[in-house]
């Protein structure tokens, strides 16, 4: 089997509120193109958990307080050569000071015999 990684998925956590936002500008950005389609992304809703030390600023919540808070997990798929840019525009448009970001490397089925 040869594997070569060129495609990754990108998730962030993001208010309901900011996600059509997020989701425009990290397309705009050339994230969430699957063949002859734009704009592919899946947006699901969660509940996520933090707790602010005292330097942080918070966009939602209060230092030292665990906080619950609804969010929509956004997912979309990148090619590796725009990684860097999507993940810049996102952590530009994101509310959260810290915006968690996962990149998971895809592998692609015709790696598989």
């Amino acid at each position: 089997m040869n594997i070569k990684v060129n495609r990754v998925k990108i998730i962030t956590t993001i208010p309901p509120e900011n996600t059509e936002e997020v989701r425009n500008a990290i397309c705009e950005a050339g994230s969430g193109i699957i063949g002859n389609y734009s704009y592919c992304t899946m947006s699901t809703k969660c509940t996520g958990t933090f707790k602010p030390n005292d330097d942080a600023n918070p966009y939602i919540g209060e230092n030292n307080k665990l906080e619950f808070v609804e969010e929509d997990k956004l997912e979309v798929i990148c090619d590796v050569s725009n990684v860097k840019k999507v993940v810049k525009v996102l952590r530009e448009v994101h509310p959260y000071e810290e915006p968690a970001i996962d990149i998971i490397p895809l592998l692609d089925e015709n790696d598989f015999e």
